[in-house]
């Protein structure tokens, strides 16, 4: 039961930690609608059992004791965050409020894509992962109880990011943002850049 609390304790700490994820959720959300967000959501529930997979068989060990891997793993993806944030400073397709407010099938997939991909090349996520199985999960767990232990973490980031998507794509504050979509893509775009040039710089503890 310590042992619950702990990685669910460390896991939504992770989870509601503001970075790309947020960033990402939000642009689709409010640019897309519900059906948008709330896929990218789920793309990043999957991204988290890329890292749950290659730590529990030891891959996640090697990456994080290789400084050659971590780097590659950094570089792709503060690449992929800088080139998000480039496509939202550089958005020049202007939201309609009366639009449609659900995405389609096409777009769709392209937030879930998204979103998947985000995570899946987010060495803070990967780092986090492996952290909760070698200093809050027991050595010598079970690998039942180990992947029970991953779905919880991606049930995590799906419930919370579902919920900034249902939150960011209301009617009124959706409205709200594409008001402002000038700015509101601008600061989005911004905080990516930084975010994936944070990603870049940072040492590897």
């Amino acid at each position: 039961m310590t042992e619950l609390l702990a990685v669910a304790l460390f896991t939504l700490l992770a989870v509601i930690s503001p970075g790309a994820d947020f960033a990402m959720v939000t642009r689709s959300s409010y640019a897309q609608g519900r059906r948008a967000g709330l896929a990218a959501a789920l793309g990043i529930a999957l991204g988290v059992q890329v890292h749950v997979f290659y730590t529990l068989f030891g891959i996640g060990l090697v990456i994080s004791h290789s400084p050659a891997l971590f780097l590659l793993m950094k570089v792709m993806g503060a690449g992929y965050l800088i080139y998000l944030g480039y496509k939202s400073l550089t958005n020049t397709q202007r939201i309609r409020l009366d639009g449609p407010t659900q995405a389609g099938a096409t777009s769709t997939f392209a937030a879930l894509r998204t979103g998947f991909l985000t995570n899946a090349l987010n060495p803070k996520t990967m780092l986090f992962v492996i952290s909760a199985y070698t200093q809050v999960v027991t050595p010598g767990s079970a690998l039942m109880v180990n992947l029970a232990y991953g779905a919880f973490m991606s049930f995590a980031h799906w419930a919370w990011f579902s919920l900034v998507a249902v939150f960011f794509s209301s009617e009124r504050l959706r409205g709200a943002m594409i008001e402002r979509q000038h700015v509101v893509d601008r600061v989005i775009g911004v905080a990516l850049i930084g975010l994936g040039l944070t990603v870049a710089v940072a040492g590897v503890r």
